[in-house]
C-alpha cells in the first residue's frame, strides 16, 4: 500500500540524508569522498560541531554541489535561538533543526529566511518509558501530532519523526508538512543499538516521510557506497510502484 507515498517535487535522490555522524572534519570529508555521487545530501550534527572547522565544512559540501542540514536542534531562551537562526539562514543550508516549545519555535520561524526549520517531536532514541521518565503522560503519536500542529501553526517547516508516527502525521496534520524521519535500518534492526523506534526504508516511505536519514547502516558497511547505493535502488523501487 502506498497511500502516503509523498507527492511533494524532491528529487529522488536527494530523499536519502546521510548523517555525517563522525569524530573529525577529515574523517567526515573522506567518507563522503568515498560515497561520491551515491549521496546528495548530507545531515552535520553536534558531534561534527564541536570537532573543528564545522562552517568549513559546510563550505566543502556546498562547493561540491551537496545540500547541506544542520542538526544542532536548537534550544534556548527564544531571542538567542532567533539570532542563532538568523546566522546561519545566510549559510546556504536547506533544513536546521530546533527544539522547545511554541516560543522558541516561533523566534525561529520568524527569522529563518530561505533557510527551513525543522522541529524534533520526540526523539526515536525515546520509547513509552523514557517519556514516563520525563513526565509526559501522553502517547507518544498524540505527542508527535500535538507537537508536529503546533509547529506549523507557528511558521516551521516539518518535522523530525520516526516513521512510525508518520501515518498518524499525514492523516491529522496539512499535507505540506515536511516529514524527516531517522532511525531507519535497510532491514529488520536486529542490533542493539540507541534507536528504539525504527522503520526500513520502504516502510518510511510508505508510511508518508519525505525524506530518511540514514547514518550507521551505511557508515558502518564494509562497501559503504554499495551500501548507500542500495538503500537509493529501495527509494526508487518504492516510488517507481505508485503509478
Amino acid at each position: 500500500m502506498s497511500h502516503y507515498l509523498s507527492t511533494k517535487p524532491i528529487p529522488l535522490r536527494e530523499r536519502l540524508i546521510m548523517a555525517l555522524d563522525l569524530p573529525s572534519i577529515d574523517e567526515a570529508k573522506s567518507l563522503v569522498e568515498e560515497l561520491g555521487d551515491s549521496v546528495c545530501f548530507y545531515k552535520v550534527g553536534l558531534e561534527l560541531f564541536m570537532a573543528g572547522d564545522y562552517f568549513g565544512l559546510i563550505d566543502w559540501l556546498k562547493a561540491r554541489g551537496n545540500k547541506v542540514f544542520v542538526d544542532l536542534k536548537f534550544f534556548d531562551v527564544p531571542e538567542t535561538v532567533a539570532r542563532a537562526v538568523r546566522a546561519l539562514s545566510g549559510k546556504g543550508v536547506e533544513f536546521a533543526t530546533v527544539h522547545g516549545n511554541d516560543a522558541i519555535m516561533r523566534s525561529a520561524a520568524q527569522e529563518k529566511g530561505p533557510l527551513k526549520i525543522l522541529a524534533v517531536t520526540v526523539l526515536t532514541s525515546l520509547d513509552r518509558g523514557d517519556l514516563d521518565d520525563l513526565g509526559f503522560a501522553c502517547d507518544v503519536e498524540k505527542l508527535v501530532v500535538s507537537r508536529a500542529r503546533r509547529a506549523l501553526a507557528l511558521g516551521c517547516d516539518g518535522v523530525i519523526s520516526s516513521g512510525l508516527e508518520a501515518p498518524m502525521l499525514r492523516n491529522e496534520v496539512d499535507d505540506k508538512l515536511l516529514v524527516i524521519s531517522p532511525g531507519i535500518r535497510p532491514v529488520e534492526n536486529r542490533t542493539v543499538d540507541d534507536q528504539k523506534r525504527v522503520v526500513t526504508v520502504e516502510q518510511a516511505f510508505r508510511n508518508g516521510a519525505d525524506y530518511i536519514v540514514v547514518g550507521r547502516p551505511i557508515r558502518d558497511a564494509q562497501q559503504r557506497k554499495e551500501a548507500a547505493e542500495r538503500v537509493q535502488s529501495q527509494i526508487a523501487a518504492t516510488f517507481g510502484e505508485r503509478a
